[in-house]
C-alpha cells in the first residue's frame, strides 16, 4: 500500500476548496474548471445505488455536458426558479493512489441553502466519491459522484452539490 504523501493531500484539499468555492458563489465556469478533460459528475441518491437502479438526478457524463450544465443554469434557467444560496461542508475521509496516475478520495459532505426570503436548511448530504488527476500545476477530478443520503430534499436541485 503507497501512502499519499502531504503535498498531494494539500493539493486534494485544494481542489475540493475551489470546487466548494465555485458553487458557493455561483461560479459555474470555476466549477466546470474543476474536471479534466475526461470528468464526469453523477449526482445519484444512496438508495437507487442500493436497489441497483442507474437513476441519477444529474448525469453528466463527459466535460461537454458538464458545460452544458453551465449554460443550462446560467442562461435557459435563468428567472425561471427560486433562486437559493447555498454552503458547501466536505470532510476527506479516505484518499488512496488507483494507478493510472489517480488518486480515489471519499469525503463526506453536506450542503445547507438559504432562501431570498433569509430561511436556512440542509439541503443534502452523503459521500463524494472521486477520481482526481493530478497534473503538473493542480489537480482536476476525472470524475466526481455526489452519493445523497437525503432521499428527498426540502427543494429541487438546480446547482450541482
Amino acid at each position: 500500500m503507497r501512502v499519499i504523501d502531504a503535498q498531494t493531500l494539500v493539493r486534494i484539499d485544494a481542489l475540493q476548496q475551489r470546487y466548494a468555492r465555485a458553487l458557493d458563489t455561483r461560479d459555474m465556469a470555476g466549477w466546470a474548471g474543476c474536471f479534466s478533460e475526461n470528468g464526469s459528475y453523477i449526482c445519484i441518491a444512496r438508495e437507487n445505488i442500493e436497489q441497483d437502479l442507474p437513476v441519477a438526478l444529474m448525469m453528466d457524463d463527459s466535460l461537454a455536458r458538464i458545460h452544458d450544465r453551465v449554460t443550462y443554469i446560467a442562461k435557459v434557467w435563468a428567472g425561471t426558479f427560486e433562486d437559493y444560496q447555498t454552503r458547501h461542508f466536505v470532510q476527506r475521509i479516505d484518499c488512496a493512489p488507483h494507478g493510472d496516475g489517480l488518486i480515489t478520495v471519499e469525503s463526506n459532505f453536506m450542503v445547507a441553502y438559504t432562501t431570498t426570503r433569509g430561511r436556512s436548511e440542509i439541503l443534502v448530504a452523503g459521500t463524494y466519491e472521486d477520481a482526481i488527476e493530478l497534473g503538473p500545476a493542480d489537480a482536476r477530478f476525472r470524475s466526481k459522484k455526489a452519493v445523497l443520503d437525503t432521499a428527498t430534499t426540502p427543494r429541487y436541485l438546480v446547482y450541482p452539490v
